[in-house]
């Protein structure tokens, strides 16, 4: 539940440019759903944005756990991120996490100066009864594209996903404040996918999340995306210790 909240759309693919992107204003609304045998409850909320602001996006994203959810585990997260518009290049990411008594925050800054990308990335933590704030800093780099989790799910939108063959797959790193992550994702094609009784057609795609050593970091995810012109994620699905979480899109 942890990564699909962060997430809601850790997706991305590296098949063609962002130049020519342009992405209006908008807030998407999901709701999280946990599902266990017979039981089927909203488990949270969770809301999107992206705003224009001279060349650059601005993005957000906000996620919290239902009141009786939070019994179990409480969460509030806030990411926030800037994209420069032109080649669709992350500048800064950041996470304010509060999960389960544990707090995070995330920075991370995109350097472009040099060939490849580089990224300063600071990590702090407080584990939940504990006083002190902990901090670690990194550098990491990458040779071809890299994203974090917040600036790939506006660039996986612009996927020209029809030119892709069922099982193709990318890979693209993900870069946070703690560490590097290397995203593989397959197209598994068009499905249709019905939420709140009502139809949508889609494109399926599942990724996973491993470290550069190849072992997992998160368990597979799949995602649904409308294939239309707005490439809405209509709906993420991941499975949970017991039973599984939805993530699905209830408006604009």
């Amino acid at each position: 539940m942890k990564k699909l909240l962060n997430a809601i759309i850790g997706l991305a693919l590296s098949v063609m440019t962002m130049s020519a992107a342009n992405i209006s204003d908008e807030t998407l609304h999901y709701k999280v759903m946990f599902k266990w045998g017979l039981i089927n409850k909203q488990a949270g909320s969770a809301t999107l944005s992206v705003r224009n602001v001279g060349d650059r996006y601005h993005t957000k994203l906000t996620a919290r756990s239902a009141s009786w959810a939070d019994k179990f585990y409480s969460v509030r997260d806030t990411l926030t991120g800037v994209i420069h518009r032109e080649g669709f290049r992350p500048v800064r990411y950041e996470n304010v996490s509060h999960e389960g008594g544990d707090f995070k925050h995330d920075i991370v800054t995109y350097d472009y100066s040099g060939p490849g990308v580089k990224a300063n990335c600071e990590h702090n933590w407080r584990k939940k009864k504990e006083k002190d704030l902990k901090t670690q800093r990194k550098e990491m780099t990458s040779e071809g594209i890299a994203m974090d989790m917040l600036s790939m799910y506006y660039y996986m939108r612009y996927i020209d996903y029809p030119k892709m063959k069922p099982n193709e797959q990318k890979r693209l790193h993900i870069f946070s404040g703690k560490r590097k992550e290397l995203l593989t994702i397959r197209y598994r094609g068009v499905q249709n996918v019905k939420i709140d009784g009502k139809e949508h057609k889609c494109y399926h795609i599942s990724f996973t999340f491993t470290s550069d050593g190849g072992k997992k970091t998160s368990d597979d995810m799949d995602a649904w995306i409308s294939a239309d012109s707005r490439r809405i994620p209509m709906k993420l699905e991941g499975k949970l210790p017991v039973g599984k979480v939805h993530c699905l899109y209830t408006g604009s």
